[in-house]
């Protein structure tokens, strides 16, 4: 199964589009994503990632909604490993 989770733009680097990279914080977890497919994206924006490419842009609002899902799929199967 694929799996995208969104994450909080807290830094860009680079001007050249197709190397453009941010460090993204996924609720604490700062990891460095290629920005690519998302050129309007700046600092502060929320971006849905899969494979370490944000592939597309969404509200804050949405993003917490999904932070919610996945914490509260956490509770419910987070023993079961």
């Amino acid at each position: 199964m694929c799996l995208a989770v969104p994450g909080k733009i807290i830094s860009v680097e680079g001007n050249d589009p197709l190397l453009r990279m941010g460090k993204v914080d996924f609720s604490g977890v700062i990891k460095e994503i290629n920005l690519a497919y998302v050129p309007e994206a700046k600092q502060g924006d929320y971006v849905i990632v899969h494979t370490g490419f944000a592939i597309s842009q969404l509200d804050e609002e949405e993003a917490k909604k999904t932070f919610e899902y996945l914490r509260e799929i956490d509770e419910l199967y987070g023993d079961a490993q």
